[in-house]
């Protein structure tokens, strides 16, 4: 975890930490938020929550700095706050789902419009750029309005990046985060409390 140019995020580390995020990185914001309400008995006051929003918030820019408004696959930070696609497949996006993932678990946990208003310039995005004469495709180059198609429409689109934005959406009624958990390809999974005697 670090910051570079006000932007927090999560790089890897090779002998020191790289100063790039990838999108894959993006449902962070969702992780931190989920823990510190967990642990924190629904407190949005805790350093993991404040973590949470801060990550989101730079998984936003890396979408709202490109000229499609979708955020790329890999992405480099400069100190002046810019963020820039890396060459060749970072400029990509792959309809991938983290970054709406982290919208919606932030959208429940604060009940914060601008969350929801960040989803809908993704919405409007991929239908701008994404949506294809049959269903919707990847592009190639976010960097620029003319994306082109990679002609690849992923089967997590519908299970995960469709999903967590209808849920943005939703009531709160809607699958219950105190009911329901999501697995990591969003498939909800009903919350229990297993007793010893059951496991034995």
């Amino acid at each position: 975890m670090a910051k570079v140019g006000g932007h927090t995020f999560v790089g890897k580390y090779r002998g020191n930490l790289e100063q790039q995020m990838e999108h894959l990185a993006c449902f962070s914001g969702g992780m931190f938020a989920l823990g510190a309400k967990t642990r924190e008995t629904h407190a949005n006051t805790s350093a993991e929550f404040s973590l949470a929003a801060a990550l989101t918030e730079t998984c936003r820019e890396s979408y709202r700095q490109m000229a499609s408004g979708l955020g790329p696959e890999k992405f480099t930070f400069r100190g002046d706050g810019t963020i820039l696609p890396d060459s060749g497949s970072g400029a990509s996006y792959f309809l991938r789902p983290e970054y709406a993932e982290s919208l919606f678990y932030m959208w429940r946990f604060t009940h914060d419009s601008k969350y929801r208003s960040w989803g809908w310039d993704m919405v409007n995005a991929l239908v701008k750029h994404c949506k294809a004469r049959a269903g919707f495709s990847g592009v190639t180059n976010v960097a620029s309005t003319k994306t082109g198609y990679n002609d690849q429409q992923e089967s997590y689109f519908f299970a995960e990046t469709l999903k967590y934005l209808f849920l943005l959406f939703a009531d709160d009624a809607a699958l219950d985060l105190n009911e329901w958990v999501f697995n990591t390809e969003a498939h909800p999974l009903p919350v229990f409390t297993p007793s010893w005697s059951s496991l034995s």
